[in-house]
């Protein structure tokens, strides 16, 4: 499943602000008579080493897909609660194939940590997360999907590089421009990953002399721990570790900001469920993602690869929990959280707080990082605990 195009996708555009102009303006050529374009993509990957019968193999009946320029134009961000998205996701029926998954493929996930120091289940909880372990790995034309979006004029400095390296897979042997299908913004196979960090990262698991990450669970595998490490996962360390807290505390300093040890927080009263309080040294985060009454968590540097991964809070806490589950972990404590707005009142809160002064971004409804800050900051203010969860209390006395 695909929330939102990955960081990486923005990274990919900072290095490509660095680059020289000329290149710079190549990339971000789009729009005007198709088969222009088409022939400037050619010349592109021409420029970069790619055989003439390649590109013309790759680029052979190539069309804009109309449906992809509609999901891309409607692009939403889900609004559901982390303890339902979680409950959704995380299902038993998840737990237990990816446990036999683990099982299964043992000597693949540990292949996977000694090369590359990723344990299995987080692997293996991306795998679920992303296709229910490459049972659903999207429809669209990847090579169509690619085309139109480095056609379409809103992102062409995104996709085009992504084109060009699709266009390269298939000298490789490991796309079918006609037959190569994933999601809709070109993430391919059962992890989904972009072309570049496939052609940059992908691993032959199965020695067979391809990266084929749609049908190869042992390539996707071992090419999404590769592509983990590089996001910069420190192996032995955890990322994410379930707690309880007491009913008094700096609740200010609690969300995705630095400042703190785990041995901070031990000190101030929040216990780790598993009594583990080994990476007290640790930089550390304490996240509620239902506020103070609602399951806790603390976050420690490895969860930075999930925010590289996906950039919502939600999906984000959701899949490095699921990885604990497969771990041995227990299930959460659900607590008692308070009830959170509505749609509507969501709309009304931030409107009120963007009327104090508080940039919480587009009047959307969600309850993104931007708002949660500004909840914390208005809820200090006020007295209250500021654990960064709208409720219609904080509605009423703003």
């Amino acid at each position: 499943m695909r929330l939102n195009l990955k960081t990486k996708l923005a990274a990919g555009l900072a290095a490509l602000l660095l680059a020289g102009s000329a290149h710079a303006q190549s990339t971000a050529a789009c729009g005007g008579d198709f088969n222009a374009f088409l022939q400037g993509v050619k010349a592109e990957a021409l420029a970069r080493g790619v055989p003439a019968d390649v590109a013309d193999r790759a680029l052979a009946g190539a069309a804009i897909d109309q449906k992809v320029l509609s999901r891309d134009r409607a692009q939403g961000v889900f609004r559901q609660t982390f303890l339902e998205f979680s409950k959704r996701t995380v299902s038993q029926s998840r737990l237990d194939i990816g446990r036999k998954k683990l099982k299964d493929l043992a000597p693949v996930f540990q292949r996977a940590e000694q090369e590359f120091g990723v344990p299995g289940p987080i692997i293996a909880a991306f795998w679920a997360m992303e296709t229910d372990f490459g049972a659903v790995q999207g429809d669209f034309n990847t090579r169509n999907a690619l085309v139109t979006l480095s056609h379409d004029c809103r992102r062409p400095e995104l996709f085009r590089p992504q084109l060009l390296a699709a266009i390269e897979m298939v000298g490789h042997g490991d796309l079918d421009p006609n037959g190569t299908t994933g999601a809709w913004a070109g993430e391919i196979g059962q992890v989904q990953m972009l072309p570049k960090d496939i052609i940059e990262f992908g691993v032959d698991g199965d020695g067979d002399n391809h990266v084929n990450v749609k049908q190869s669970s042992p390539d996707a595998i071992l090419t999404a721990a590769r592509f983990i490490q590089h996001l910069g996962f420190v192996k032995g360390q955890p990322w994410i570790q379930e707690v309880s807290v007491p009913d008094v505390l700096p609740f200010e300093k609690t969300g995705l900001q630095p400042g703190m040890t785990a041995a901070d927080w031990f000190a101030l009263g929040v216990k780790p469920r598993d009594g583990d309080t080994s990476f007290g040294n640790l930089e550390a985060s304490l996240v509620l993602p239902q506020g103070r009454k609602g399951p806790a968590f603390i976050t420690y540097p490895n969860f930075k690869i999930y925010l590289e991964w996906n950039q919502s809070f939600i999906y984000t806490t959701s899949a490095a929990y699921f990885a604990t589950r497969l771990a041995g972990a227990p299930p959460y404590e659900r607590g008692t959280p308070e009830e959170g707005l509505s749609e509507d009142s969501m709309k009304q809160l931030q409107t009120k707080l963007q009327g104090l002064g508080h940039d919480v971004g587009k009047i959307d409804g969600i309850l993104g990082s931007g708002t949660r800050a500004a909840i914390q900051k208005e809820q200090l203010r006020l007295g209250l605990p500021a654990d960064g969860w709208a409720t219609q209390a904080l509605l009423s006395a703003l």
